[in-house]
């Protein structure tokens, strides 16, 4: 395990640092020029705020193998008056996560008639932001505002931005030569964001199933990530200097990918999509927060690895992980939270899922965990050392 780690999923601070930095630069670039261009419109139109948020892995010191993709946060400023209600939408979007809808003060409508038409859509007789209007408005802007980020920083790379319908545009950026050490092209997603304050946002939900169906358009999820990365940094300072709780992350998101090339669609992406590295994100908070922190010392890999997936087994056989922030009375007072979280329903991340299939990854994971080495050397060959691509 220590080897696997080392040679294939440890991520050099030295490139990840330079990539770090190189994306910071170029997504400041392009939120600058955007800013600038969402100011002529008029107040009654969506804007950019200015700054963008650094989410996600390689941000969290859990990144693996290559530091090649990013994802950011970029916060939207909304029209004047405009003060987005957050309200749950209980049975009305996927299970398994925290939707709610986004309605203004009543009267706001006739105000705001322009941003309402272009921006807005119909939920239960009100008035809602449309994420899927917002999102397209959000490409197309971004698109716009590329030609002069692309003159500006012609000298140190080329960038382009593609994006998919329902999902987030992705700013692609390939280093010149010589100017980044490592000369790794970039992927950067970049998420538009609805502040609510505190550090927390609404984002777009994902096209949802093995198909992609589209999300319904008037919902939107929460996103906590900051809280995240507060709650890390508490971890970093209340536990042994030597701590391997990231590691332990880093091994299991490696085996899962490892194990993922060795099964049959349809059930190998019901594996990843089950145990995506949010659900195994979460995993760790929880059993972090059971135990005494001098227990993750580095000289107890193995065991708290074994702990994690044990951990695992028994939420898929129950059915029931808990989202770690929602509504969770359990996180040390040092990690402040949002009343808004504080105060939301608990969500179980499993909800989604049947129990057949969740049965079934509770024993591949095992049977993962039994066979480690054998799949380690078995799928370490270059064609297995990067995960299949998502759509």
């Amino acid at each position: 395990l220590e080897r696997f780690h080392a040679r294939q999923l440890r991520v050099s601070p030295h490139v990840l640092g330079h990539s770090k930095a190189h994306v910071g630069r170029v997504v400041a670039e392009l939120v600058r020029a955007a800013k600038a261009q969402g100011l002529q419109p008029g107040p009654l139109a969506l804007s950019l705020r200015g700054d963008f948020v650094r989410i996600g892995s390689a941000y969290e010191q859990h990144k693996v193998r290559s530091p090649d993709c990013f994802d950011i946060l970029v916060p939207l400023r909304l029209p004047p008056h405009l003060e987005p209600r957050p309200r749950c939408a209980d049975g009305l979007g996927p299970c398994g996560a925290f939707v709610c809808g986004l309605r203004a003060r009543d009267g706001w409508t006739r105000r705001c008639r322009p941003f309402a038409e272009g921006f807005c859509v119909e939920l239960q007789g009100r008035s809602h932001l449309s994420s899927g209007l917002v999102l397209r408005w959000f490409q197309g802007h971004l698109q716009r505002c590329l030609g002069a980020v692309r003159y500006r920083l012609q000298e140190r790379c080329r960038v382009s931005l593609s994006a998919c319908p329902g999902h987030p545009p992705t700013l692609h950026i390939l280093p010149c030569s010589d100017y980044v050490c490592c000369h790794i092209s970039m992927a950067v997603r970049l998420i538009p964001a609805i502040p609510l304050g505190d550090a927390l946002y609404l984002t777009a939900l994902p096209p949802q199933g093995p198909h992609g169906s589209p999300a319904p358009e008037a919902l939107w999820g929460l996103n906590a990530s900051r809280q995240e990365q507060r709650l890390l940094g508490w971890l970093k300072e209340q536990a042994p200097a030597s701590s391997c709780h990231l590691k332990c992350l880093q091994i299991l998101k490696g085996l899962r990918d490892l194990r993922g090339h060795s099964l049959e669609e349809p059930f190998c992406s019901q594996w990843g999509r089950v145990l995506s590295s949010y659900l195994l994100k979460t995993a760790l908070f929880s059993l972090l927060l059971q135990g005494p922190l001098e227990a993750w010392d580095e000289r107890f890999l193995v065991e708290r690895l074994e702990d994690l997936v044990l951990y695992l087994r028994d939420c898929l056989r129950k059915q029931v992980l808990m989202d770690f922030f929602l509504g969770n009375t359990s996180i040390p007072e040092a990690v402040a939270l949002p009343r808004f979280l504080k105060e939301a329903a608990p969500v179980n991340l499993l909800s989604a899922f049947d129990g057949p299939t969740l049965d079934l990854v509770a024993f591949q994971l095992i049977s993962t965990w039994i066979q480690a080495p054998h799949i380690i050397r078995m799928y370490s060959s270059p064609r297995y050392l990067r995960p299949v691509p998502s759509p």
